[in-house]
Order: C-alpha cells, then structure tokens, then sequence
C-alpha cells in the first residue's frame, strides 16, 4: 500500500492539536513551540501533496479508499485534483505565519493565580491546528457526507476562537468588548449552522436519489460522476435543482456571498488579526472550493439553469462589500468587507462557465489568502500598538514605523490588485473570463477595482500619512524581528507570483478543464469577423503551418 500522504497531511495538525492542549498550564512558551512545529510539518507534507501531484495524470490523485459506514453507505475517500492541491498548500502555508504572528494573543488570559486546569495558550493554538485539520480534510473529501462532517466540524473552534479569545481592543472597554465577542461568535454559528442543516437534508436527498437509479446509495463524488457519464444515473430536473439549492445555500453562507455575508463584518472584526486571517483566508475558501467540485460536478444543469441568479449576487457582493469598505471607519471591519467583495469576485469567476474565469477564481483564492494576510496582520500589529481599530486614531505612521508603513502599503496595493502583484492576474483572467460570456457582467465587475483602489489608499492615507499628532503614535515601535519574519515572506509571495503566476496555473488548468467537461461548457469564440469566418478552426496540413489558407 502507498503512503496515504493526504490523511498524514491532515492528521499531522490534528496530533499537534492534543500535543498543543496535552502541554502544563506553566510551559505555555512550549505549547506555542509544539504548535509551530506540528504546522511547519504539516507544511512539508503539503509540499510533498504538491510535488508528488501531476498536472497531465488522473483527474484525481493520491487517492484513499476504505469502508467506513457500511450501512449507510459511507466510505473514507480522499483524492485532490490542481485545485484542492494548491488549497491545501494554501492553508499548510498560512498556518505557521498565523501562529508566529498570533505568539502572544492569549497571554494576557493567564490567570493571576496558578491554576492547573487554566491553559488559554494551549488551547489557542489547539483549535487553530484543529481547524487546520479539518479545513484539509474537506478539501481533500470525495466522498460527499466525509465532506460534510469536517465541513461542520470546523465551526466549534472557530466559535470559541471568535467568543473566547477574540480582540480586545475596543473603545468601549472590556464588558462591551465581551457581550461583542459573544455576539459575534454566536451570529457565526448559527449562519454556518443553518447552511449546514439546509445541506444535510440535500445530502440525504442525494444518497435516496442514487440508491433508487443504483440499486445501492452512494456518497462518492467519482462514483456519480463516472454513473452519470455512463448514462447510469439522471437526476430529474426538479430534482437536480432542489439538491443543487441545497449545497449552494450552505457554500453561500461560508464564502460569504450577499445576501448571506453579514456575520463576516462582525466575526473579523471581533476576533485577533490571526484569527479573522484564519476565517477569511483558510476557512471560507472552502465555501467556494466546494461551488466548484460539488454543484458544479454534482448538479451541472442546475448550475447552468442557476447561473444568472448567481452572477447577479457575485456582482451585488462586489460592489456593495466595496462600497460599505469605503465608508468604514474600523480597519479590521474594512478588510472584512473588502474581503466579500473579492469573494464576489471569485463566485463571478466560478459560474462564468470559462475556463479563464474559473482559473482566475482558483488563482484568486490562494492570491486573495497571501495577501489578505499580509494586510490584516500587519494592521494586527499595528493595533496591538496603539490599542485601537479606529482609523482616525492613527496619523504620520509611516514617519515613526516606516518598515510597518511600508509592509501596510504593499499589502494593500495586493489587495487592490496592483499590477505586479500576485492577486492582479487572478482578477484580470476572472474578468478576462466573465466580459468574453457575459459582457454587462464583466463590465460592472470592474467598478470593483475603481472602488478597491478608494478604499485602499483612503486607509493608507489617512493611517500611515499626515502629521504625527498623537502621542501614542510618536512612541510607536516598528516591526520586530518576530513580526517582520511573519509578514515578509508574504510580501515575497506577492511579488513572485505577481511575475510568475505559470507555477500555479500549469497545476490548475487541467482541474479546470474536467470541470468544464463537468458541466459540458466551451470557451466561447471571440465576438470577430475572423471567428464568423472560421479562421480559429483552422488545422495545419501536412506537417505545414502555414500554406495558401487565408
């Protein structure tokens, strides 16, 4: 039997999960240790998933297969194409930047009298590594309710990450900070929880839905979709729209796409930098990943039938998380924002039905991780310092911090999407792929950009430019060597994808290619008298590539 890398890969982090909580109450420096060793481990077997992968082999690779739930018909059954690949490397390689960047977060939860029972440390960095786990198990399930499990699981520690260890820097004091962190974690349970019942029951609908026209219910992905292309399985029209409703309810609620977004805003901005990077960058991207291997492989006329609806939302989320970024007056709730407009990006590039939308809307998933990060721990630190998330209390840093000011001003154009930087190429292909369906589409998309580039620089300007005029700001350390070893790699990231994105897309496309054949769409021919004229159907004879053919 081969190694089954994947399951090593996810069960890494959940070993250091226990190891982590496992460590005394009075050893929490080696509990934060134990953490970064087990996400540096996960990393490499990360790598190993990357390298061990191959772009022009089988459709899904380094698969596992075993019984799990025999009555039920349940199998424990991993498998990873380009895009779960590139995912998973996303989140191995984010974990320890969170971790390092996160060093210090839950020290000032220590109680003032030894308590052995009382281990805040050990428990942060548990349930990041456990969510870690969980995060590469669904992108790496193929078998529909093993998806599911881990894609539920996931919500408690993040629930006690937003509730019991979220920012406390808030103007209104500790009590009102509390009831916020309360609220906040509570509204994200609860949405997530609601997408997931509404998803069970589709699940369920599913398995009947086989066990009629198989003569056995399955859950495995490959499975119906080898039956379905055999002509051995055919939902009905109805029925095939009900279920595909009842998948994209729950992966709209998680990405988070309008109208379903609205405990995002409350969750990053009451919980740690670390943490609100943990949701945005890692935990939604699951959410989106699943629109495009399940409804999209699972549900592909009901998708196409869903299609216009879907890209109105994309559309409504990209402008409006951008309009209400420009308004805000906290900097984490601004990232926050911004951060569903860029989802709407990524939803527009996913059910543009091209192949150049739905590689940008991958790219734009690992592009808008990296640099979303950046930014937001970046302001993290900056907060730490001056005890505030309102821009207004900020001035002239980059005089006293331009080291700061600086990784803050990088991280910024990433997220605006400047050309040279990595997230610039996932935006142009997602609207390179919507204008050449769907022109309106497209071209309403890229008021997106326009308004990016508002509520970016207004940030900057009015954080890091200007006269010194408060105190606290004329004190302000720059980065440390801990905070810039978090954020610099990053920017490295930034920069190298920026100018060779082709490391990424060679692993992609093909992924792409099979969701294409999924939902049997082609890339339309450009709107051109040479298009009317057949010239792109031209083939060279004879070895030729040229000859007397006009």
């Amino acid at each position: 039997m081969s190694f089954p890398l994947l399951t090593a890969t996810a069960a890494v982090p959940a070993v250091g999960a226990i190891a982590t909580a496992a460590v005394p109450a009075a050893r929490k420096r080696v509990a934060k240790w134990v953490a970064l060793l087990f996400s540096v481990a996960t990393l490499a077997l990360a790598v190993a998933v990357l390298v061990r992968f191959d772009p022009g082999g089988e459709r899904y690779q380094l698969t596992e297969s075993h019984a799990w739930i025999r009555d039920f018909g349940v199998r424990y059954e991993l498998g990873v194409d380009g895009i779960a690949a590139v995912l998973i490397a996303l989140t191995a390689l984010l974990l320890p930047f969170i971790i390092g960047a996160a060093w210090h977060d839950a020290d000032d939860l220590e109680p003032t009298r030894p308590n052995r029972r009382w281990r805040p440390t050990q428990g942060f960095f548990a349930m990041m590594l456990a969510v870690e786990a969980m995060v590469v198990m669904s992108f790496a399930a193929t078998d529909v309710f093993l998806f599911y499990v881990f894609f539920e699981a996931m919500l408690i520690p993040m629930y006690f990450l937003i509730g019991g260890f979220g920012d406390r820097a808030h103007a209104a004091g500790e009590e009102e900070a509390g009831k916020q962190r309360s609220y906040a974690a509570v509204k994200f349970l609860l949405y997530n929880l609601a997408g997931g019942l509404i998803m069970l029951a589709a699940v369920i609908g599913l398995f009947v839905a086989t066990s009629d026209q198989l003569g056995e219910g399955t859950y495995s992905l490959q499975q119906i979709v080898q039956a379905r292309a055999d002509g051995d399985f055919q939902l009905g029209t109805n029925t095939e729209r009900l279920l595909f409703l009842g998948f994209f309810f729950a992966f709209a609620v998680k990405a988070p796409l309008w109208p379903l977004h609205t405990w995002l805003p409350n969750a990053m901005g009451e919980s740690t930098a670390p943490v609100a990077v943990l949701i945005t960058a890692v935990v939604d991207k699951v959410g989106t990943f699943a629109m495009l291997r399940f409804c999209l492989g699972l549900f592909p006329e009901a998708s196409a039938w869903a299609t216009p609806v879907v890209v109105a939302l994309a559309l409504v989320s990209i402008l409006y998380g951008a309009l209400l970024a420009v308004g805000q007056r906290d900097m984490k709730r601004l990232i926050a924002y911004a951060s569903i407009s860029h989802f709407g990006f990524i939803v527009l590039g996913i059910f543009a039905m091209t192949s150049q939308g739905q590689s940008g809307a991958t790219l734009y998933m690992v592009f808008h991780g990296v640099s979303t990060a950046a930014l937001m721990l970046v302001a993290g630190f900056l907060i730490s310092r001056r005890g505030s998330r309102l821009i207004a209390d900020y001035g002239g840093v980059q005089k006293v911090a331009p080291v700061l000011a600086g990784t803050f001003l990088v991280g910024g154009l990433a997220t605006l999407s400047l050309p040279g930087l990595a997230p610039f190429i996932s935006e142009f292909l997602v609207l390179v792929g919507t204008f050449s369906r769907y022109p309106v589409a497209g071209i309403v998309a890229t008021a997106g950009i326009i308004l990016a580039a508002l509520y970016v620089l207004l940030m900057y300007q009015r954080t890091m430019t200007g006269p010194v005029e408060k105190s606290v700001v004329r004190e302000m350390p720059d980065l440390r060597p801990r905070e810039l070893a978090v954020v610099a790699p990053l920017i490295a990231l930034l920069i190298f994808f920026g100018v060779f994105p082709q490391s990424l897309t060679e692993i992609v496309n093909p992924a792409v290619e099979h969701t294409m054949s999924d939902v049997q769409k082609k890339d339309p021919k450009p709107d051109h008298p040479v298009a009317d004229k057949g010239w792109f159907d031209y083939k060279p004879v004879d070895g030729h590539a040229g000859g007397d053919h006009k």
